[in-house]
């Protein structure tokens, strides 16, 4: 009797807490990301730490989850995928360079909350989701709360979004075995990639692919990171 009434008491205060701000809670996030963010010697950028205030995670997970949202850490969002921890997010959004008018291409949408982040500072974002029920689901999701300047497609992301490039940045949040090649190709030059680079069994490494004018590429590694697996069609 007890763990019920503990549970609904729960379960009353995330359904009551889903339709608030919860403002103070992503201020400290975001403190706790800074803070985080010192300890590593990374320092973000101010426009990116207000993006991170101003986006609702509480509604970019499932109902289960909304009363952890603002953890800094990962949280499962169903179909076997996951919504990034706050500080990896800042970090890729950080490492892209958003812009005000640039065009993002994202390989991974999930629940659609890195899409919005970056659409809070670039001009347009490209995000395509491989597994139909997320995509479907950020899509609604994204235009109820208004972002009017994310485009979501289901599809293979490897492929990337050709009708759309050239893209001023890319970001892939799954983890792959290689960097694909139709990806390079719709980087504008000058632009930059940011993809978690690695085995799937093993560690991962947060790479930050900068396209140069002559078409060339160079490559360094951030950090050591685990994505779920960047899945291909079949």
């Amino acid at each position: 009797m007890v763990l019920v009434a503990a549970g609904l008491a729960a379960s009353i205060y995330v359904m009551g807490d889903a339709q608030t701000d919860r403002a103070p809670e992503r201020r400290a996030m975001v403190e706790e990301i800074v803070a985080y963010a010192r300890g590593s010697t990374a320092a973000f950028d101010a426009a990116v730490l207000e993006a991170l205030r101003r986006v609702p995670r509480h509604l970019f997970v499932p109902f289960s989850q909304q009363l952890f949202a603002y953890q800094n850490r990962p949280l499962p969002i169903g179909q076997g995928q996951t919504i990034s921890q706050p500080y990896i997010v800042a970090l890729m959004t950080d490492l892209v360079r958003p812009r005000k008018g640039d065009r993002v291409l994202e390989i991974g949408t999930g629940s659609g909350y890195q899409a919005a982040v970056l659409a809070e500072l670039v001009g347009s974002v490209y995000t395509i989701e491989i597994v139909p029920p997320l995509a479907e689901e950020a899509r609604e999701r994204l235009k109820r709360l208004g972002y009017a300047n994310v485009m979501v497609r289901t599809g293979d992301g490897y492929k990337g979004w050709e009708e759309h490039a050239p893209f001023d940045s890319i970001m892939v949040t799954a983890g792959a075995d290689e960097v694909p090649p139709p990806l390079v190709q719709q980087l504008k030059p000058g632009g930059r990639m940011v993809i978690p680079v690695g085995p799937a069994a093993s560690i991962q490494y947060l790479t930050v692919i900068e396209k140069q004018a002559d078409g060339s590429t160079r490559s360094r590694q951030v950090a050591p990171v685990r994505f779920v697996p960047f899945t291909r069609e079949r």
